[in-house]
């Protein structure tokens, strides 16, 4: 969440930098601070009247003192009394709408954000050239259903629509791409992590996730717990209430896990194949670091998933989205988009967001050197791999004229011996 200093001391500041995500932003930081001048409000009268308190007693102790009757002193202490329990009270009411709008509040957009909204997101550069294809390209599905390594029908049967059971050389291509994203991430000083899939609430507002994506999110209510859409969520909340040493920042994680996402909203969008489902696998990096080293770490996050498509042999584009396209975490995301043939278009694969404070503040997570008190960290999270969406682009883009596939040099040595072609 934001600071509550910052938006009261540099209210212009803070509004200028919420209009460039949109009006709902902007309204957002109005009733928040319509809540905060009735809170101080409230905070000067509790004052005044425990003065007031004060006073009487004062008074009260001097008529005794002059064996006076007190009594009149005595029931205006006790109104005065009942009066501070009630606005008592008013302000702890006040208070938790206070905080409950501030989580409403999403971050402030970093500068070289660009304004605007999805369509003003600026495309930053293009790495490869799409294959011309000298026969009709096929979609995913069309290339797994023949060699049954994608089974909608029967997943459909026993879990509903967008669920799929993957078979055949998909998983071990699956489990080949995992691999070579850990082993990749390991080299660069990420340790891995296989997280929790259930997790409580606090984790979920504490990485921005609740209040606002909660229509997405698949809940346990029985137990109070939810299924995470990403491993960002438990890799976040590793460091809960903790305070690391500054000497051990950037502290990295590389995470994997299965996500489930409700897809709500997203009736009738890419239902065909395993494009967007509501349970899929992904390889997820998280970085705590020293403020000042955020951007840095940003960049070098992004760099790395560029890598990824780079050694896959996938045509991509790198995008800075616009700041009215953000997620309410993030100051900032740059995503990875592949080309897909058969759709003639690039589609987001990975995403790379830093979140500043945004999420420390939220979780207490905190860093402390040798001088100074405890500070807040900046958090990043970056997809290494959507395992989904880059076998879709695995698959299309490495299709021969027979209709199998491919596997990219680079992910042979995490196959079965002699696995080259998918299908066969």
């Amino acid at each position: 969440m934001l600071d509550l200093k910052l938006i009261r001391n540099e209210t212009e500041f803070v509004r200028e930098a919420l209009h460039r995500r949109g009006a709902h932003a902007e309204a957002a930081l109005d009733k928040l601070l319509e809540m905060d001048r009735a809170r101080r409000e409230l905070l000067v009268a509790v004052e005044e009247k425990r003065a007031s308190r004060n006073a009487a007693s004062e008074e009260i102790a001097k008529a005794k003192r002059a064996k006076e009757d007190a009594t009149a002193q005595i029931e205006a202490m006790r109104l005065v009394g009942d009066e501070i329990k009630a606005l008592d009270a008013q302000l702890k009411d006040i208070e938790a709408q206070l905080e409950e709008e501030l989580l409403q509040v999403p971050n402030l957009p970093e500068p070289s954000a660009p304004t605007g909204g999805e369509e003003d997101s600026l495309v930053m550069h293009h790495v490869g050239v799409p294959r011309a294809f000298a026969f009709p390209p096929k979609d995913h599905l069309d290339l797994a259903l023949p060699y049954d390594m994608i089974d909608m029908e029967r997943g459909a049967r026993t879990s509903g629509s967008r669920f799929a059971y993957l078979k055949g050389d998909l998983v071990f291509l699956q489990f080949a791409l995992v691999q070579f994203a850990l082993q990749k991430l390991a080299s660069k000083g990420f340790r891995p992590v296989v997280v929790p899939v259930l997790v409580r609430d606090e984790a979920m507002f504490g990485t921005g996730f609740f209040p606002t994506d909660m229509q997405q999110v698949y809940r346990v209510e029985e137990d109070g717990l939810n299924l995470v859409g990403t491993s960002e969520v438990p890799l976040a909340a590793l460091h809960m209430d903790e305070i690391l040493d500054e000497a051990d920042l950037p502290v990295r994680y590389v995470g994997y896990s299965s996500c489930f996402r409700r897809e709500a909203g997203a009736a009738g969008k890419d239902t065909r194949g395993i494009f967007r489902v509501h349970q899929f696998d992904k390889v997820e990096m998280f970085s705590f670091c020293a403020p000042d080293r955020s951007g840095e770490e940003h960049d070098f996050m992004r760099g790395i998933e560029e890598e990824v498509l780079q050694e896959l042999g996938l045509p991509y584009r790198a995008v800075n989205i616009a700041a009215g396209d953000l997620g309410a975490s993030a100051a900032k995301k740059y995503d990875c988009e592949v080309w897909l043939p058969t759709q003639e278009r690039y589609r987001e694969v990975t995403s790379c967001s830093n979140c500043t404070d945004y999420q420390a503040r939220r979780l207490r997570v905190r860093a402390k050197g040798d001088k100074g008190g405890p500070y807040l960290l900046h958090t990043l999270n970056g997809t290494v791999v959507a395992v989904g969406r880059t076998i879709i682009a695995i698959m299309e883009n490495y299709q021969t004229e027979e209709g199998l596939v491919e596997v990219p040099a680079v992910l042979r040595p995490f196959l079965p011996p002699g696995k080259e072609l998918l299908g066969a």
